[in-house]
């Protein structure tokens, strides 16, 4: 009862966090595909409904990038807040462990990743290619109208405007310059205004001018003719009072069909990728072996080749069409016809050799770029799984890792949470684009980002479990002044009681043994190369015998050799052995019959 209650309370603190997480990295993600689109989107006179159907497609787009970033915050969050409140503490002094604690989230973690392949498979094929459906509608669609002052406006197709002023209110331009390059730049049409207006038809397909007070210069050269067919170049001048002109102009929302978009690698599921993984690959290998026959078959320098059959395998060996008796002369093929028909001889020859140069690049970059096409697919259908992967991946470190730090709120779990998920975008956008390339196998760039976070996860996990300190600094300097042989001050003091005292005869034969070990030890890695030594580290009966020495002198009343005890590092090294054995000498002339200790007592 009580665990099906921890159970219930585990899914009632996590699920409000991992909703909040969800739509706030979601509503970033989508804050950066309007920023990386506004160009397209922005005086395109769109409406509400156009700009919220691409919005509510490119919501769901971005789920894959959204939600392994959520399941991460939300976890540190949940159990740094636990930890925080010390609930964490009180769950395992209960005696529940921190796998029991987790059972719940991950068997959510489990059914998050089902949902996530499934709508990677079925639901994000289809949202992509609505969304890229209408992307390409708007990109083709012409922007509004909207005509500077004392600038020329170019984004009316064949058609360049200049307007000095204009009246915002009643919409009228003033001071028109039109130039009207419908007919080519040839025949450019110039039409000036005193005043005019814009409109656009009831069909919104052409656009309407209604101008007042102006003139048009015409040029009435027929291109037919030819451009020389007279000095003169005959033109058309007209006053008006009123003049209507229209452009054609498609200020309409005209959708793409889908079925473009829909037949690419972006638009299907796992069934479709591998059908046309196989399609594609199936049309190389056909493509291959046709150049690979017409390469056997093409003759070259009056060489060709022929079928021949070996062992039941039929091949392609290469013979002579001419048998020469001799080897051919070359020197005399140039030196006979003269140096006008040897020059002749060798433009041919290179002209051949480029146009087969050519043929072989244009042959080398279609399969090239269907291999690309291969690869494009096979790395759709790789992400369909890595989502739900990433999930549980991110899970299992954002748990552990909030048990450790035990930090809530939105600071610093936001903080770790960021830094861990652009290290998994660096890491994942890098083997995405070597896999595109061809630089390694298409699964081994998808699934290296899962693959280096992975051991994280694992990591992290273990620590958590045996309530390891990760980020304390202390252990980390402790550790790395180790592994590099520096020297760590121990920290004996002199005891008021002591269980056992310090024998000098027996403290004595201790050191020498000890001394002796730390010679022998020094005398051997000294007669290794110097680049040996650098990785060297002694066997643990030497850091053995130190410990037992210093557990048994630690109880002795002298200050000065518990002072001596404390220049001991706690791991003996090729560096430090040399100062290890010039404190053992000190020590056994302290506790020497003839020492100063001996005489001091």
């Amino acid at each position: 009862m009580i665990i099906k209650r921890l159970y219930g309370y585990m899914l009632q603190r996590f699920l409000p966090l991992f909703m909040m997480t969800f739509f706030i990295c979601l509503f970033i993600v989508l804050m950066q595909f309007l920023w990386r689109f506004v160009d397209d989107l922005v005086g395109k006179g769109l409406s509400f409904n156009v700009i919220a159907e691409l919005f509510f497609y490119a919501a769901l787009t971005m789920v894959p990038t959204a939600l392994p970033l959520a399941v991460l915050l939300a976890s540190l969050m949940t159990f740094g807040n636990l930890g925080e409140n010390f609930e964490l503490t009180a769950m395992k002094a209960a005696g529940i462990s921190l796998f029991r604690i987790m059972k719940p989230l991950t068997v959510f973690m489990v059914f998050i990743s089902i949902c996530a392949f499934f709508f990677q498979n079925n639901v994000l094929p289809i949202a992509q290619t609505k969304m890229w459906t209408l992307m390409f509608s708007v990109r083709q669609k012409s922007p509004e109208v909207e005509i500077p002052e004392r600038s020329f406006y170019d984004q009316i197709p064949n058609m360049n405007l200049y307007v000095e002023s204009k009246n915002p209110d009643t919409g009228m331009l003033y001071g028109m310059i039109i130039y009207d390059l419908s007919r080519g730049i040839d025949n450019t049409r110039v039409i000036l205004a005193d005043s005019g207006m814009f409109n656009f038809t009831e069909d919104k397909t052409r656009l309407y001018l209604q101008l007042h007070s102006g003139e048009m210069f015409e040029n009435m050269r027929d291109n037919s003719l030819g451009a020389n067919t007279s000095r003169y170049m005959p033109f058309r001048r007209e006053h008006f009072t009123e003049k209507d002109v229209y452009f054609p102009f498609d200020a309409n929302f005209n959708r793409m069909d889908e079925s473009g978009v829909r037949a690419l690698y972006v638009g299907q599921n796992i069934s479709q990728l591998r059908h046309s993984i196989d399609s594609i690959g199936h049309e190389v290998d056909s493509i291959g072996n046709v150049y690979a026959h017409e390469i056997l078959t093409t003759p070259y320098f009056g060489l060709r080749a022929r079928t021949v059959v070996h062992e039941g395998k039929v091949t392609e060996e290469p013979v002579k069409d001419v048998v020469m008796a001799k080897p051919l002369d070359i020197d005399s093929l140039f030196a006979s016809p003269g140096p006008a028909q040897a020059k002749t001889y060798v433009s041919q020859a290179l002209s051949k050799a480029k146009r087969q140069k050519q043929e072989y690049m244009y042959r080398s970059m279609t399969l090239t770029e269907q291999a690309k096409l291969m690869r494009r697919h096979d790395i759709e259908m790789q992400k369909k799984f890595t989502l739900s992967f990433a999930c549980i991946i991110f899970f299992f470190i954002g748990a552990p890792l909030g048990a450790i730090i035990k930090k809530g709120g939105l600071g610093t779990p936001l903080i770790i949470s960021v830094l861990l998920f652009i290290f998994y975008y660096i890491i994942d956008n890098m083997g995405y684009k070597m896999a595109r390339d061809g630089k390694i196998a298409v699964w081994e760039g998808i699934w290296l980002s899962s693959a280096v976070l992975l051991p994280m996860g694992v990591f992290f996990t273990y620590k958590a479990v045996g309530d390891s300190a990760v980020f304390n600094v202390d252990a980390y300097r402790n550790f790395f002044n180790r592994l590099l042989g520096k020297t760590i001050g121990r920290s004996l003091a002199l005891k008021e009681v002591r269980m056992t005292e310090v024998e000098p005869e027996q403290a004595l034969a201790m050191l020498g043994t000890f001394k002796a070990a730390a010679t022998s030890a020094y005398e051997e890695v000294r007669r290794r190369p110097a680049v040996l030594r650098l990785f060297d580290r002694h066997p643990a009966s030497l850091k053995g015998e130190l410990n037992t020495l210093v557990d048994y002198l630690s109880n002795s009343p002298d200050i000065y050799a518990i002072n001596l005890l404390n220049q001991y590092p706690f791991t003996p090294t090729y560096k430090n052995l040399p100062g290890i054995i010039s404190t053992t000498d000190s020590l056994m002339s302290r506790l020497s019959p003839a020492g100063d200790f001996a005489k001091d007592n």
